[in-house]
This record gives structure tokens, C-alpha cells and sequence, in this order.
């Protein structure tokens, strides 16, 4: 029997992830669910755990920020996460797995098979230390992400990046605008977002905004600084923002700023 905690920020991803190892991996006793890096660590401190579920888009800290603890409760590592296929393959190559959302039944029961193997072997400790560095390294590397998960209603909704136009703050959530007009509301604040997708291509330029510089078509000092894209809006670069914003669309377009 393993000792298991779940650790997402997502209500429904927890449940139901409790839910599916209930029912179909008898092997697994959930020990303990947490909704944050935090709480995890609190988990980790009171249980001996053998596995550990592990979100990485979290609000205060990411999945990865975790990995220190369970490198020392000698833990092995699920990622549960939003990230596509092709960002993933990182993840095959280096001993652990991963389970993308929404989860297959069938993926689960195969990810946990590989962990108790993986247990069971007990490799040498630097081994799974290194193991866990590369996988850190190979996810953090940001720019081969092709899609991500946003949580729709009771599921989950895959949306490519080449189709966001721009992200936008409302209160505590962040809208989508996407090129077929569609506008997709989630729960998390635009950090989340800023941290996940990849900075060669998207760019925070005000608190309230990221914007896909792929959609940007001009950008003036007309009004203070704003930049147009390909859809007609406007949006305000802020101050603070500026330098950022010009190295990235430098970089992007492959020019060189005068000296």
C-alpha cells in the first residue's frame, strides 16, 4: 500500500482525482489532500509519504517549488497538469510521469503502476535527485508549450496559444480572447498565466493585460504608450511594463535596438 497526497488549487480536480484512485487503484491510500504548495509541506512534515499527485499552476507558488520537500521525504513525483503533449515528452524521459487533465482512468491506473515499480526498485537517492532537476528544467523551459488546459464548467477546455489574442484581468479572473471571437472566463488570476505561458511569445504589459505579440501590429506613444493588434483593440502599455515590452518585441521581430 502507497501513502499518497493530492495537491491541486482546483476543488473539482482534487475531488475528483480522490474520486477515480478510490475507485480504481486499491494500492494508493490518500493520506492527505492539499490546495497548496504550503499545505503539502505541512503533509510531508506529519506522513511518510510514498507518492505525491502534484499540480504546477498554483496561485503563491508553483508545483515545482515542492520538489525540494519531496526530494527529502524521498516522495516519488505525478504531475497532474495542464501542459500539452509536446512539453510533456520531458516528463517521459526521466523516470517519473505525468497525467494531463482531464484524467484518463486508464493513464492513471498505468501512472501508478510505474510508480509502485519505481518505488519497489529504490533507486539510488541521487538518481531520483536528478531525475527530479531535469524534469524541473526541461517544464520550465517554457517555449515548446503548444497548448494549455483552462477549466470550463465541471471539465476542462484545450486551447492552442497560437489562438489567444490577449488575456485580460477581471477582478480575481482571467479572460481569453481567442481568434474566433470567443472569450473564456477562468478562476485564476493573471500571474498564473504569465508564469505558464511562454515569455518569447507573450508579455505582460499592465497589470491587467498579457498580450500574444504574434496579434500585435503596431504599437504608438500617441496617448502614452499603447499597442494595437490585429483585432482592432488597443491596450495601454504601462510604465513600469515599457523596457520589458520592448525587449521582447525585439527580440521576437529579430530587431536590434539603436544604442
Amino acid at each position: 500500500m502507497l501513502n499518497a497526497i493530492i495537491v491541486d488549487d482546483e476543488e473539482f480536480a482534487r475531488s475528483s482525482l480522490y474520486f477515480l484512485l478510490q475507485e480504481n487503484c486499491e494500492n494508493v491510500h490518500v493520506a492527505g489532500i492539499a490546495k497548496s504548495v504550503s499545505e503539502a509541506r505541512n503533509l510531508l512534515s506529519q506522513h511518510a509519504i510514498d507518492l505525491i499527485f502534484l499540480d504546477i499552476a498554483m496561485p503563491s507558488e508553483n508545483g515545482f517549488e515542492l520538489i525540494p520537500q519531496a526530494q527529502n521525504a524521498n516522495a516519488t513525483v505525478i504531475f497532474t497538469t495542464a501542459y500539452d503533449q509536446y512539453a510533456l515528452k520531458a516528463i517521459k524521459a526521466n523516470a517519473l510521469d505525468y497525467l494531463l487533465k482531464p484524467i484518463d482512468i486508464d493513464e492513471l491506473k498505468e501512472a501508478v503502476h510505474k510508480a509502485v515499480k519505481y518505488i519497489k526498485l529504490n533507486k539510488a537517492e541521487n538518481n531520483r535527485n536528478e531525475s527530479l532537476k531535469n524534469l524541473a528544467n526541461d517544464l520550465n523551459d517554457k517555449t515548446s508549450i503548444k497548448k494549455i488546459t483552462l477549466p470550463s464548467g465541471q471539465g476542462y477546455r484545450l486551447v492552442d496559444i497560437d489562438d489567444i489574442i490577449h488575456i485580460e484581468a477581471d477582478s480575481n479572473y482571467s479572460v481569453f480572447h481567442l481568434t474566433n471571437l470567443e472569450k473564456i472566463a477562468v478562476s485564476k488570476i493573471l500571474k498564473e498565466y504569465e508564469e505558464i505561458l511562454p515569455e518569447n511569445r507573450f508579455v505582460r504589459i499592465h497589470k491587467s493585460s498579457i498580450v500574444n505579440l504574434k496579434f500585435v501590429k503596431e504599437y504608438n506613444s500617441k496617448n502614452g504608450l499603447q499597442v494595437v493588434l490585429n483585432n482592432g483593440e488597443t491596450i495601454t502599455v504601462s510604465r513600469r511594463r515599457a523596457s520589458d515590452f520592448f525587449d521582447k518585441i525585439k527580440s521576437y521581430t529579430n530587431i536590434q535596438g539603436e544604442n
